[in-house]
């Protein structure tokens, strides 16, 4: 049986192949490159909808919610500064498609980049800080009722097919750049 942190896991590789991907439409943008607005909207459409509604959906009212109650006893609380980041990451979504909306290549470039380090940052945090301390912290059977949770959510969220959709996206954007 996977655990709650290991299944963010892996949501976490597939948020990163469209990170990188990012990264180097940005590199190939200050090298000279037109602005490829058909490419940002669909990291846009990825993130808002796979990383935001889909994962983040999943840490905050689940994990988070679960990580929070007075039951749960951690040596630290991390959960305030990772709903920040997940926030400052929204602005920068927004950001994103102002410049898009205003066709301001700087603009884009300077928020696919915020957002890119913030999520590289913050994925590595949740990876070898967070995560660790949640399942030190959640007992099996804490474990097993965010599963059938993570589960419903991810039915209601992501219905026939919808998360097989933004795989498929992430894999395109990982290989077309």
């Amino acid at each position: 049986m996977k655990t709650v942190t290991e299944i963010l896991s892996v949501e976490h590789q597939h948020i990163l192949k469209v990170i990188n991907s990012m990264i180097n439409e940005c590199d190939q943008l200050e090298a000279g490159m037109e602005l490829d607005k058909s490419y940002f909207e669909k990291a846009i459409d990825f993130i808002k909808n796979y990383a935001d509604k889909f994962h983040h959906a999943k840490e905050e009212n689940i994990l988070f919610e679960e990580l929070n109650k007075d039951t749960v006893h951690m040596h630290c609380n991390p959960i305030s500064q990772m709903l920040y980041e997940h926030d400052t990451g929204r602005n920068y979504v927004k950001g994103m498609e102002a410049g898009l909306n205003e066709n301001d290549k700087n603009k884009v470039i300077e928020n696919a980049r915020g957002y890119a380090f913030l999520l590289q940052d913050h994925i590595y945090k949740e990876e070898n800080i967070l995560y660790p301390m949640a399942d030190e912290a959640l007992d099996n059977e804490t474990q097993a009722e965010m599963l059938v949770k993570f589960r419903l959510a991810e039915e209601d969220k992501f219905p026939g097919g919808m998360k097989e959709k933004y795989l498929s996206v992430s894999k395109e954007l990982e290989v077309s750049k």
